[in-house]
């Protein structure tokens, strides 16, 4: 099973093969889903006591299992938020997993860490972040989110024991009502409370909205009476209110899955930066348009906070999964996740190496940054500048052509690349009716949303091969 025979080199070839055709596609099929039985009924048995047999379980996935999955990468997809991988990240994958490589320490993965490093760099010079701040690559924005939020909250709970202060009752973070729903997630593993902060109708966390949440917060507690034994605010002065109220931290979103708006980060920052509190942003989508000038001065004030997160598997051509989390200073990070405790892990020299490990929640893990560090060494961020500005200029030209029809409407103007518009006179089942049909036919894979309690449609557009020509076909179809 282990041996490198003849049969080995023959499924060699038809992987490759395989891939070849696959990254040759253009565009690639759609493809779509199938119910249970049918599935079941066309692949069959594939795990049996003496195997199938490596050329049968490819063929299997190739006519069967694949075809019964949507194309992410397919131009005219743009549901949820899709994915365009380069043909150089894609390929990059496939060496990334023949090397066997373990990225979890310095020790075991120097090489491949080393070149993470140099990606996760460029994306903390595009924040703004100092030389000093550093991360590592987690699998998506639940887990980097989840893992900002424990080194916020270990570092307060330090904080709290260096000045002599009792730990909250209970803790919890403060969030925007547009907030994703991993974060949600983060706090049932907390074991935190999430704040939602109203946004009304911009659906932006500004920092009179937070000063004025965090304030009432403070009111809650006054009036429950929360005093110490010498009758005085549990608060150590202003300027300094960490864990004042069982907050410690913010999240602020930069680009919203549903619309992909921007909080007012500049906002956001200086409120928290007054009552000392950790400021985690959360650009899984939308931080990725930092590479492109034309929209950078709507993340004004990501230079300054603690930590960001952003999917270069979303919006910055990598293949799935890689997730950037970067901090401003990763010391805090590691305090919190690392460095791992085990008498075989103590060869670890963590002190004058950077263990990915130590700064997340994980100890093992592949080098998933290796396909965006691969892409961006061939291709230069120029090419990633102008792919994301491509995407931009095709979102304003469905923002255009939607409002030219009349019979559509935009239900509020894009700010990113996420356009949501509704068909005049349509009602839920009617949006249903037209999605199913697009991917039945094979034409696009445009799932409708809800908002505020309508059913409405929506573009999430980060495939520079997807063309205003491709918006037009899309629209033709809602008569």
């Amino acid at each position: 099973m282990h041996q490198f025979d003849a049969e080995t080199a023959d499924l060699l070839r038809a992987i490759f093969d395989f891939a070849g055709i696959r990254l040759g596609f253009d565009p690639v099929p759609l493809d779509g889903p199938v119910t249970p039985a049918e599935l079941s009924a066309r692949a069959g048995r594939t795990i049996t006591v003496d195997g199938i047999g490596g050329r049968r379980a490819l063929e299997t996935f190739d006519e069967v299992l694949s075809r019964a999955c949507v194309s992410a990468d397919h131009p005219r997809n743009l549901a949820f938020i899709p994915a365009a991988p380069t043909r150089s990240s894609v390929l990059f994958d496939l060496v990334v997993g023949a090397s066997s490589i373990y990225a979890g320490s310095w020790m075991e993965g120097a090489g491949a860490v080393h070149a993470e490093n140099e990606a996760l760099r460029w994306l903390a010079d595009l924040a703004g972040f100092p030389a000093a701040a550093g991360g590592v690559f987690v699998p998506g924005g639940t887990v980097g989110n989840l893992s900002a939020l424990v080194a916020a909250r270990h570092a307060v709970r330090a904080r709290l024991a260096a000045a002599g202060r009792p730990m909250p009752a209970r803790w919890r973070f403060v969030c925007g009502a547009e907030a994703h729903s991993s974060l949600y997630q983060a706090a049932t593993v907390l074991d935190a409370d999430v704040v939602a902060v109203p946004t009304g109708e911009e659906g932006r966390l500004t920092g009179p909205l937070l000063a004025a949440a965090l304030d009432d917060l403070a009111g809650q507690r006054d009036s429950a009476g929360q005093r110490d034994s010498a009758g005085q605010s549990d608060s150590v002065g202003q300027g300094d209110s960490v864990g004042h109220d069982g907050v410690f931290a913010v999240v602020a979103t930069a680009g919203t899955t549903q619309f992909g708006i921007v909080d007012d980060l500049r906002g956001v920052v200086d409120v928290c930066r007054d009552r000392g509190l950790w400021v985690h942003a959360d650009g899984a989508y939308g931080l990725a348009a930092l590479a492109a000038p034309s929209v950078r001065p709507l993340f004004d004030g990501i230079a300054d906070v603690d930590s960001f997160i952003v999917d270069p598997h979303k919006w910055l051509f990598a293949p799935f999964d890689a997730c950037a989390l970067i901090y401003r200073d990763p010391a805090l990070a590691r305090a919190a996740h690392g460095p791992q405790r085990a008498g075989y892990l103590d060869v670890l020299d963590s002190a004058a190496n950077w263990n990915p490990s130590d700064y997340a929640i994980g100890l093992s893990r592949r080098a998933r940054g290796l396909p965006f560090w691969f892409s961006l060494a061939t291709h230069g961020t120029r090419a990633y500048a102008e792919a994301v500005e491509t995407t931009l200029a095709t979102t304003r030209a469905a923002a255009a052509q939607i409002a030219a029809r009349p019979e559509l409407e935009l239900v509020r103007p894009a700010e990113l690349s996420v356009v949501v518009f509704r068909r005049l006179g349509w009602g839920g089942a009617d949006y249903h009716r037209w999605s199913d049909r697009l991917l039945r036919e094979g034409l696009a894979f445009v799932p409708p949303t809800r908002h505020d309690g309508e059913t409405v449609a929506r573009f999430a557009i980060v495939n520079p091969r997807t063309t205003p020509a491709d918006i037009e076909a899309i629209l033709d179809t809602m008569t």
